[in-house]
């Protein structure tokens, strides 16, 4: 083990306006990393996951949204956490490794012995000590968080071949057109300082072969677009597949839940993971009830202190209600987020949907879809402030902001 005094420090990509674009119309109004997941914001997760760190000093958010999206839940989250939280933005996309070089200078500036980097869009257990203990055992630049999955979905990510003895990292593709592997990167990483020398060299390879390349003069049209390129260093093709198989890789493998939070649906599917983990890790956030002085629960709920809730509503599983909702009597949620000042009316059914900010779903009225997390219109998404008429019934749809529905929908898009 290392010694007391070592620092580690957290950085976790949070991306940007640029990206996102599958997160819509749920990223029209909130930057990504700030969509309650389980009642907290999605960078809460993996931030509170860095504070269970050993010796950490600081955690950097790297992103390109504008720091005043950020600036009021970096200031809340540092004085909760007690722990410095900085936001960085980039100029331009970088890329992964790229916008951590970006930043070295101010990342090592209390010279960590270890660097974290995640990814905010992964929902996880973040098993972030045990990979650490991992790493020093290992002895190696870089350790990768690695899971098994179905052999069908592995060429959806990165994936990787280790050695089942020392877990050295022998071979990286990135998303294969044929089958390497069932075990995949997970996009959480820790690293020792020296990370920064691979990236530099990837950097530098660039740099002398764009001034030795004499262009066409269809590249020098193109030259402005071109020389970000020497910058722009991803992670994964550019320093792990490179790596692989010298020794300074090693893999790290969670038995836990894991998943990619890139479109709507999967954040549903991953506001109950969390949910489901409070059980262990927070169970004051959990609510119970039985019907009689307040809601009936069942399974894993979150209720925000402030949203109203009739005793004779039934809720749950996997459901999610924030600030100022107000939930009518004989009010029925199953597997559903539903955001600040939402107002259910009596005897309302909300099953598999995400209810946007302000919106009003009338008497009777149902608003579902089939669950299918991974279908674009698998759960049913109201934009912010739409309200559905009574008895109205919204079927596998998404609706974007500020509309009206007083006719019944079903598998549409209406913006």
């Amino acid at each position: 083990m290392g010694s007391s005094e070592e620092k580690v420090v957290a950085v976790i990509m949070v991306g940007g306006p640029t990206k996102g674009t599958r997160f819509r119309p749920l990223s029209l109004n909130i930057p990504k990393p700030l969509f309650p997941l389980a009642g907290q914001p999605m960078v809460h997760h993996p931030i509170s996951a860095c504070k269970k760190i050993p010796n950490l000093g600081q955690i950097f958010l790297i992103g390109f949204y504008e720091e005043r999206e950020l600036s009021l839940y970096v200031s809340a989250i540092s004085n909760e956490l007690k722990v410095p939280v900085r936001y960085l933005k980039e100029d331009r996309p970088h890329g992964s490794a790229g916008g951590l070089y970006n930043f070295r200078d101010l990342i090592m500036e209390d010279s960590p012995s270890h660097i974290f980097l995640l990814n905010c869009d992964v929902c996880c257990s973040f098993p972030l000590p045990e990979m650490l203990e991992a790493h020093r055992k290992y002895g190696g630049m870089g350790t990768i968080l690695v899971i098994k999955v179905s052999a069908e979905s592995a060429s959806q990510f990165g994936e990787l071949v280790a050695d089942p003895v020392t877990n050295e990292l022998l071979h990286y593709t990135e998303k294969p057109e044929t089958f390497v592997s069932d075990r995949i990167n997970c996009g959480v990483y820790i690293f020792t300082p020296d990370i920064f020398n691979a990236i530099e060299d990837v950097s530098s390879q660039r740099k002398d072969g764009a001034d030795l390349r004499r262009l066409s003069s269809f590249e020098a049209l193109h030259s402005a677009t071109r020389s970000a390129s020497t910058h722009f260093v991803r992670l994964d093709q550019d320093i792990l597949s490179p790596l692989a198989g010298k020794k300074q890789l090693y893999t790290y493998e969670t038995m836990d839940f894991w998943e990619q939070i890139k479109t709507p649906g999967m954040s549903l599917k991953c506001s109950g993971l969390y949910l489901s983990q409070f059980r262990v890790t927070s169970p004051h956030l959990l609510v119970s009830g039985d019907g009689t002085k307040s809601a009936s629960i069942s399974g894993d709920v979150y209720i925000h202190p402030s949203a109203k809730v009739h005793p004779s509503a039934k809720i749950g599983p996997n459901v999610s209600i924030s600030a100022n909702a107000r939930i009518g009597a004989g009010v029925r949620l199953i597997s559903c987020i539903i955001l600040d000042n939402v107002e259910i009316k009596e005897n309302a059914v909300v099953m598999h949907a995400i209810i946007g900010w302000k919106s009003s779903i009338g008497k009777w009225s149902r608003i579902q879809a089939s669950g299918n997390y991974n279908s674009k219109l698998g759960i049913t998404i109201l934009g912010e402030d739409v309200t559905v008429e009574d008895e109205v019934v919204v079927i596998n749809s998404i609706v974007l902001p500020h509309k009206t529905l007083n006719l019944s929908v079903q598998e549409e898009i209406i913006l």
